[in-house]
């Protein structure tokens, strides 16, 4: 009699576990299908060295500055909201028209109606206000200001529409093929003033994080003054306002004093840009010096608020990592001759051949104790045969190196120029004429000989 019970409390007990497994792999499922979904999660390193870092960002990119090499990438080349990252390009073409004479850092401006409706970060110009080139600039670069930036773009080109085309033209002669500018803020679409939205441009502001490296490499190139605005910790921007603008970039060493701001302070960083919109997220293009060594990190969509500053410890991650893995090697030395391709030859000179020498070197970024060994893939000449004169120094072909970067793991190519490494003077006949007797009888010399 009991026999039925028995089997019915095991079946029920059995039951149970199912129906527990069952919930328990369902709730893991919706677990791990939100988890799938989310728009931010630790960024995998993509085709990089072991011990790359992860770093918690959209995308991501780490690069030296003095020579461009990628040390760190993570989706860097899609297009992605920018936020006021954008703002570099207005900061660059505002610095180009200064530097071709077009507008000086004194000029006085009149405040247009487009910069006083202007949303966001600001600092409340008035149409009809006077301010200086320099005045809105610093506003710009320091306090992200949309209606000094959206003035400055006016300034430059006539209508900020008119100003986002200059950008999207530069983009384009600059390389960056994964960018596309509407306006002169980064702000979307939507919260720009209605009465002032591009027609002409379609689509929002966007970029990816390599073409947003390039253009903080292009800047530190040809306007290294940038830094001197970029670094300012807060100004004053009129002499009745209570309070300065602070700088929206946490990361700013000088902050290493501030009590609520030291935790992200750090060492030798003065720039570059932050940005933030509800489509991009938190963003932040950063640029730190370190015994010689300048590094630009760029970080896409970082989860969390504006004041949490996360942005700044994932982008601390990306300087961690490329400051302390990474040392500075030359692999391949100025002045160096090529195995093989040591000298060439010269005719109608006092020598018939002279050495060769590399132009330049090639240092890079390296894992520390991991040096490539580069491999000569060509060498060519200018001409067929060189003819005398030749100046020491002077080009005299090439030699195009092939070498695995260790950062990246990725195959690399570089050439580089061949020069004289003496001069070599052009012969007298007299000379000429007696080689060419030399010449012929060695010719009929070897021509008997090949005969036998």
């Amino acid at each position: 009699m009991n026999r039925p019970i028995i089997l019915f409390r095991r079946s029920f007990s059995l039951s149970k576990r199912f129906i527990a497994s069952f919930v328990a792999f369902n709730m893991l499922a919706v677990f791990l299908l939100f988890a799938g979904s989310s728009t931010v999660s630790a960024a995998p390193a993509e085709k990089m060295t072991d011990g790359a870092v992860q770093v918690l960002a959209n995308a991501a990119i780490l690069i030296d500055a003095e020579t461009e090499q990628v040390l760190y990438q993570h989706d860097i080349d899609t297009p992605m909201a920018p936020a006021s990252m954008s703002k570099m390009m207005t900061e660059f073409l505002v610095f180009k028209a200064v530097e071709e004479g077009r507008l000086s850092w004194d000029d006085v401006v009149t405040v247009q109606e487009n910069a006083s409706l202007q949303i966001g970060s600001r600092i409340y110009l008035a149409k009809g206000d006077k301010h200086t080139i320099r005045e809105l600039y610093i506003a710009m670069a320091v306090y992200s200001a949309n209606d000094a930036t959206v003035q400055l773009a006016e300034t430059v080109a006539g209508s900020e529409e008119q100003f986002a085309q200059l950008m999207n033209e530069t983009a384009a002669e600059l390389g960056m093929t994964n960018s596309h500018f509407i306006n002169s803020t980064g702000l979307d679409r939507e919260y720009m003033p209605e009465k002032y939205r591009p027609t002409s441009i379609e689509g929002e502001t966007m970029m990816s994080a390599r073409d947003t490296a390039h253009l903080a490499y292009t800047i530190l190139k040809e306007d290294p003054d940038f830094l001197e605005t970029s670094k300012i910790q807060s100004y004053k921007f009129r002499e009745r306002d209570k309070d300065p603008m602070l700088n929206w970039n946490w990361m700013l060493e000088s902050n290493k004093n501030s009590t609520s701001l030291k935790k992200f302070a750090y060492q030798g960083v003065d720039g570059m840009k932050t940005g933030h919109t509800d489509t991009a997220g938190n963003c932040f293009t950063g640029t730190a010096l370190i015994n010689g060594t300048r590094l630009i990190a760029v970080v896409f969509g970082v989860p969390g608020t504006t004041y949490d500053g996360q942005r700044f410890l994932e982008t601390a991650k990306l300087f961690d990592y490329g400051f302390q893995s990474f040392e500075k090697k030359t692999i391949i030395e100025a002045k160096a001759v090529v195995p093989e391709h040591e000298k060439f030859e010269v005719k109608k000179g006092v020598a018939t051949k002279f050495p060769v020498l590399t132009s330049m070197d090639l240092t890079i970024l390296v894992p520390k104790g991991k040096v490539p060994t580069p491999e000569v893939v060509s060498v060519t000449s200018i001409e067929e045969k060189l003819t005398a004169p030749i100046a020491m120094g002077q080009k005299v072909g090439e030699v195009t190196y092939k070498y695995n970067d260790p950062s990246t793991l990725e195959d690399k190519t570089i050439t580089v120029d061949l020069i004289a490494g003496e001069e070599v003077e052009k012969a007298s006949w007299w000379r000429l004429f007696f080689r060419a007797i030399k010449d012929f009888f060695v010719g009929l010399f070897n021509g008997i000989v090949n005969l036998f």
